[in-house]
């Protein structure tokens, strides 16, 4: 009798760590689980009615339009006929940051956007639009000068007005009637041109965010050229042969304005899904898909109040095209036999300009991950800086406590840039033009004409620092099937959250007493069954007796 005693309360005191075990154990494995499929979603059905295909409909034929059928000399004149029936568009436009480049902060005496007081790390400044350069993007006719240029956005023709009325110009009193002939065979394609009018299509926005910061994939990383017809493994909205979104579809637009700028109107301002209000911007995943995007009772949707949609479904960036990932200024202002050289690498990149420094392109880029409520702490050249560490010249805000932070990813930026050693502050040398560096390939002149443009003092010493700049990835996103699975982040060896500290992370963190208290369980159990074996060994043995 005592053994059986004994094997009982064994029996029962295993049991009881297997029960201990398996309620610490079988949460994290749930989490674990691969949920796929949206079939039970509730409210799927009218999500899907407001992401169907656009279908534009227009009470307009711009080619019966008589003021558009004239004969024009400049895009200037193209604009005051487009005005003569959009009368308020221009005034509308010019009050926005697409024109204006900047924008107030919080800061006193600082002005945000590219034109004011911002600083990046890679084409660095546009010195109040003082900088050629950075004017090509810029939606003027003359720059900053003149009319606006509707067909930079409204243009469905890819057509070179610059050049068209630099011929009629050079042609202007030539009666010879072959002249004349070409003259005409001129107008007739910058009528027709002119006419042909659309909303605003991915190559109009791709023709200056594509290309951003220099060329083809050097800003973003989840913006470049492979987006004007994406595969659906490459982005599921707007894929050719999928939803085909264009870019306002999603970055919806009132008076001019358009959703989801980081200054003036981040993504996460409003987190409301149409179902909730049809007349909500639609910028965020939310919109859409709603706060439940999953199969009812999903495990999955219990991440999103932590976790962003883009940190699962976009798994890397830059998988067609390669992106920039690093920038060496210090590098610039080589030359071969007094004369600027480059040198290109494996992706048919340059990693080496003598007017612009040294490079580095990756493609299928794993993104880095951070807290994010939708705002960025940034430097910019009124701002003091710490020359000793590595300077976050934008970086994310948020944090694991903030209700409207996300877990977010980012590709980060880096590279070395100048900055001022005496005022420690970085710098925004003038790089094109007649006296800019690209031209003279003096840094400190550069910096000197670079600076004066801001009416921000320079010392006349720099050196270079070490800069970060983060970019939040949204584009890209791929195919349900190819979106991250659990272990990719609830694992203790390469989680992709490896670096981001503070919480606990199932699966990727250790915990002594966790650790213990399994073991425990373990050991426990597995005592229990021998002597539960031993105990029923033996009473089998005496009844038989």
């Amino acid at each position: 009798m005592e053994k059986i005693k004994t094997s009982h309360g064994t029996q029962i005191l295993g049991t009881l760590l297997i029960l201990i075990f398996a309620i610490w154990i079988i949460p994290i494995a749930f989490a674990d689980q691969q949920v796929s499929g949206t079939n039970k979603i509730p409210g799927m059905k009218p999500y899907k009615l407001t992401v169907q295909k656009d279908k534009h409909w227009t009470t307009t034929d711009h080619s019966k339009i008589k003021s558009l059928k004239q004969d024009f000399k400049s895009g200037d004149q193209i604009t005051r006929a487009c005005l003569s029936c959009h009368t308020d568009a221009s005034m509308q436009f010019k009050k926005t940051i697409h024109w204006t480049w900047k924008t107030p902060s919080g800061k006193k005496g600082v002005t945000n956007g590219k034109a004011g007081h911002a600083i990046n790390n890679f084409c660095i400044s546009s010195n109040a639009m003082e900088d050629t350069g950075c004017l090509g993007c810029h939606v003027g006719w003359k720059g900053t000068e003149g009319e606006v240029n509707c067909l930079a956005c409204h243009g469905k023709e890819k057509f070179d007005y610059e050049e068209a009325f630099e011929d009629l110009r050079a042609f202007k009193g030539d009666d010879d009637p072959d002249t004349l002939e070409i003259i005409n065979e001129i107008q007739a394609e910058v009528k027709n041109a002119v006419q042909n009018i659309t909303m605003p299509q991915r190559q109009n926005c791709g023709e200056c965010h594509f290309k951003g910061g220099g060329g083809d994939g050097v800003k973003h990383g989840d913006l470049d050229t492979s987006l004007a017809k994406p595969g659906k493994n490459l982005d599921v909205h707007m894929a050719v042969q999928g939803a085909n979104f264009s870019c306002t579809r999603c970055h919806t637009t009132v008076k001019h304005n358009i959703a989801g700028r980081l200054y003036t109107r981040p993504a996460t301002m409003e987190r409301t899904s149409l179902i909730e209000d049809d007349m909500a911007t639609k910028i965020t995943c939310e919109s859409c898909h709603g706060n439940l995007p999953h199969k009812t009772n999903s495990k999955i949707n219990d991440h999103l109040n932590k976790v962003a949609c883009q940190t699962c479904h976009i798994p890397e960036f830059a998988r067609v095209n390669p992106t920039k990932m690093w920038w060496d200024w210090a590098r610039a202002g080589d030359l071969k036999n007094g004369k600027p050289y480059q040198i290109k690498g494996k992706f048919g990149k340059p990693t080496y300009k003598s007017i612009k420094g040294e490079f580095r392109w990756e493609k299928n880029v794993k993104p880095e991950y951070f807290w994010y409520n939708g705002t960025f702490s940034n430097k910019g050249i009124k701002d003091t800086i710490d020359p000793s560490t590595i300077v976050q010249v934008s970086h994310p805000i948020g944090d694991k406590n903030d209700p409207d932070s996300r877990i977010h990813p980012f590709k980060i930026h880096r590279g070395k840039q100048p900055y001022d050693k005496i005022n420690k502050q970085l710098v925004a040398p003038l790089l094109s033009g007649p006296k800019g560096f690209w031209s003279s390939f003096d840094m400190n002149d550069a910096i000197t004409r670079g600076n004066k443009t801001l009416d921000v003092p320079y010392s006349g010493e720099f050196d270079y620092i070490q800069t970060t700049y983060a970019f939040p990835i949204t584009h890209m996103v791929a195919p349900k099937e190819n979106a991250l699975d659990c272990n990719q982040c609830h694992i203790r060896e390469s989680s992709r959250l490896a670096d981001l500290t503070g919480i606990y992370l199932p699966g990727r963190d250790k915990s002594n007493f966790i650790d213990s208290l399994g073991m425990i369980a373990v050991l426990g159990a597995l005592v229990g069954v021998i002597l539960h074996g031993f105990g029923r060994f033996f009473t089998r043995n005496g009844k038989e007796d």
